[in-house]
């Protein structure tokens, strides 16, 4: 994972248990590989361990919204690079865009926008994010050029690929 660029990535193994009888990934098993892949590259981008934040601060973020288009099977046994940018970062909000490729990155499995709410774990309201949150999270903030819904964006990937 390179530091210095706004969209992070890993490898990921597809493995046996997470696989339907047809050896694809399961379709629920998606989401996991890209929340796991997000954490871990928080963590090793920023620094921030979510965890720890969370036991400290009383605060976390739930996820309020996901949208997933399954373009391609992800297989058993299989390595995919799983990638990772913050479309935006607002006071209480982060949507974060993932895509998992083939291991050479010239086939698109899947695309992911989710929409993670900054949220008070005591009250389980939603909080602003602190200044310092705000100071890390903003500086890598990777928006599109132009506003376009879900679909039209993962129709924007096909054509680019």
């Amino acid at each position: 994972m390179d530091s210095s660029t706004k969209t992070w990535e890993s490898k990921v193994l597809i493995r046996f248990p997470d696989c339907d009888p047809f050896n694809h990934l399961n379709n629920a098993r998606y989401i996991d590989y890209f929340i796991n892949a997000r954490e871990d590259h928080i963590m090793a981008n920023t620094n921030l361990n979510i965890y720890q934040y969370a036991a400290q601060n009383g605060m976390g973020w739930v996820v309020s919204k996901n949208q997933i288009a399954y373009l391609k099977p992800a297989f058993l046994m299989e390595t995919v690079i799983i990638d990772s940018t913050a479309l935006h970062v607002g006071d209480r909000e982060v949507i974060v865009e993932m895509k998992m490729w083939n291991e050479h990155k010239n086939k698109l499995k899947a695309v992911l926008w989710s929409n993670f709410v900054h949220i008070n774990m005591k009250t389980q309201r939603p909080e602003n994010h602190s200044r310092e949150l705000l100071d890390l999270f903003k500086p890598v903030e990777n928006p599109l050029p132009s506003a376009i819904s879900f679909d039209e964006r993962v129709e924007q990937l096909r054509r680019m690929i």
